[in-house]
């Protein structure tokens, strides 16, 4: 122990460069962060297990190698040859939620936090009524991720969100009652679309068709989606593939308030801190500038001075 701390009291710090070591260390800070973000959006759906599968196929190559098996080692080669390809064509979707989250824009921007309140006011009291009244409802309030894709195909609305029209839409004679209704912002832009179903095993089998497309479309896009039953008549909300049931009509309000309103506010500070920060760079950049030059031309009048001496004293011993 003494002699490893003196070997390391002997080592000259001074003289290492750190430009390598400290370049090195972020290279493989952030290779660890990218795989890590990876592995948690693949964690809990099937491009888990295919990522399994890969990783068997890949060490069947590695073992067909070393065993000189040519015929399945020939086979796997021409397979793993075109692996980017095949990594798009398994992960379409997980890479499509992937690079949809790292792109995500500032939404709701353009709405005021009081009429985002009207809307989940009007959608609570909604669902609130359809699942006293055992009556099915899908609800989709868009985000940051545009929803034209989904609504291209459905009735167009463009009416303000009211608790009337949301009720009369999903009544069982209504002809739009089997499609979700789709808001953004304070407007419903669309009713009776077709939402995309999830693939995912690991979902219940007790969840029925609107479950399964309010997962599926959470799992593509940031949207919020409201699930009402009708054989059960309970409230779920769904988000990023994730769902939350056994709500009511209050404590429905109180979460979709903190995926709107408190998102947004939270966002809107962190936003506000960053120009504050910039701003106050910004001003004192140029005084630190000023500064610095104040300190070279004392330093440039200093250095002249002593030399004005230095040839005086010159003279005088001439």
């Amino acid at each position: 122990m003494r002699e490893w701390a003196g070997q390391w009291a002997e080592v000259d710090w001074v003289s290492i460069d750190w430009g390598p070591l400290l370049t090195g260390t972020l290279d493989v800070a952030l290779v660890y962060f990218l795989i890590y973000r990876s592995l948690l959006l693949l964690r809990g759906t099937r491009a888990e297990r295919m990522l399994l599968g890969l990783a068997i196929v890949v060490l069947v190559y590695v073992a067909s190698r070393a065993l000189n098996l040519v015929t399945l080692n020939w086979i796997l080669g021409n397979f793993l040859g075109s692996v980017i390809l095949v990594i798009v064509v398994l992960f379409q979707d997980d890479l499509r939620r992937a690079l949809t989250k790292v792109g995500l824009a500032p939404g709701l921007s353009g709405d005021t936090p009081k009429a985002i309140e009207v809307t989940i006011k009007e959608i609570s009291h909604t669902a609130g009524e359809l699942a006293s009244r055992r009556i099915g409802g899908l609800i989709v309030l868009g985000r940051d991720v545009g929803l034209d894709d989904y609504t291209e195909h459905a009735v167009p609305l463009d009416s303000l969100v009211s608790h009337q029209i949301l009720v009369s839409i999903f009544l069982p004679t209504s002809p739009l009652h089997d499609g979700a209704v789709v808001i953004e912002g304070e407007r419903i832009v669309a009713a009776g679309a077709v939402l995309p179903l999830t693939f995912n095993p690991a979902i219940s089998s007790s969840y029925g068709t609107r479950h399964r497309a309010a997962i599926g479309l959470s799992e593509r896009t940031d949207a919020v989606i409201v699930v009402i039953s009708e054989e059960t008549g309970t409230i779920s909300l769904i988000r990023e593939g994730r769902i939350t049931g056994d709500l009511n009509e209050k404590t429905l309000y109180n979460a979709l308030h903190r995926l709107t309103i408190y998102r947004n506010e939270r966002r809107r500070r962190l936003k506000e801190k960053d120009t504050e920060k910039s701003t106050v760079k910004e001003v004192i950049k140029p005084i630190e500038d000023l500064l610095k030059e104040g300190e070279e031309s004392e330093g440039s009048a200093d250095g002249t001075s002593e030399a004005s001496a230095a040839v005086a004293s010159k003279d005088e011993q001439a």
